[in-house]
């Protein structure tokens, strides 16, 4: 009798590096703590809202926890910015401005987005994706329009005595209504869209842990973004990008990290709905 053959080791490429996955994780993790103390300031009127509040020690605690939690986002925008800007005009990466590894949207990304909503409905095939895709790159400008609105209406708020020097009363007003309602946009978007596209769409339910790992699989490459594997095919440059798959470990931790975020999000967009249901 023959003997049977070794099961052919698995064959990743590196999609993301340890510094955007830790990055990502310190994004997260800012991001679920502002959810977890804003609503309950936002809601404050509502029971859950109350109870949430003194698990934490009181609306007080609350309130110095979310702008703990604001700083750690600041600081992970400030990071990122820093090494894109370290990358393009130090390391002359100037293919992070425009072509098929940049986030930068790009004519084609209306196209795709044209050809792939003939997709869903069986008049075309699947556009052929490159490295990002146009939700992909919506996810990613989020955080910049985010960051703009959300985050300047919340330093106002924060320190209102330093600029209420040179602006008029009337803007705090308005900036306490901006961040408020752009906060409960980007929370229930992040938590109901962007959780469907990164995890909860069927080709990846119930979870895509290359975020986690930084690893994709080659075939599912292939199949995902033909573009971006067609590219590296021709250029040579496969190889390189290929690593060993993931260790058990590393994967263990990221599905549960996962976990945590999804349940805990889709909850805090559960007692959202609820509380605009009550008003």
């Amino acid at each position: 009798m023959a003997a049977p053959t070794a099961e052919p080791a698995r064959r990743t490429v590196l999609r993301f590096d340890r510094y955007d996955r830790l990055l990502h994780g310190l994004l997260m993790a800012a991001f679920l703590g502002l959810s977890l103390t804003g609503l309950p300031l936002l809601f404050a009127d509502a029971r859950w809202a109350q109870v949430m509040a003194g698990l934490s020690g009181g609306y007080g605690v609350t309130s110095v926890l979310h702008r703990l939690f604001a700083t750690l986002l600041i600081g992970v925008f400030a990071a990122h910015l820093g090494r894109v800007l370290r990358r393009v005009y130090v390391h002359k990466e100037l293919g992070l401005l425009w072509g098929p590894d940049s986030l930068v949207p790009q004519p084609r990304d209306v196209v795709q987005m044209a050809q792939h909503f003939r997709y869903f409905v069986g008049l075309g095939p699947r556009p052929r994706f490159d490295r990002f895709t146009y939700w992909e790159k919506f996810d990613y400008w989020a955080v910049f329009w985010g960051m703009g609105i959300i985050g300047g209406s919340g330093l106002l708020l924060w320190f209102p005595g330093l600029f209420s020097r040179f602006l008029p009363g009337w803007v705090f007003n308005l900036a306490f209504i901006v961040h408020g309602e752009e906060a409960l946009l980007a929370t229930v978007f992040i938590f109901t869209v962007h959780f469907f596209n990164g995890h909860l769409r069927p080709e990846k339910f119930p979870m895509d842990t290359v975020i986690f790992t930084g690893r994709v699989d080659l075939h599912e490459l292939e199949h995902e973004r033909p573009a971006e594997y067609a590219r590296l095919v021709a250029s040579g440059r496969l190889e390189e990008k290929l690593v060993g798959p993931p260790s058990p470990r590393l994967r263990r931790v990221g599905v549960a990290v996962g976990t945590v975020a999804i349940l805990l999000g889709l909850a805090m967009v559960t007692l959202t709905v609820y509380a605009l249901l009550q008003h």
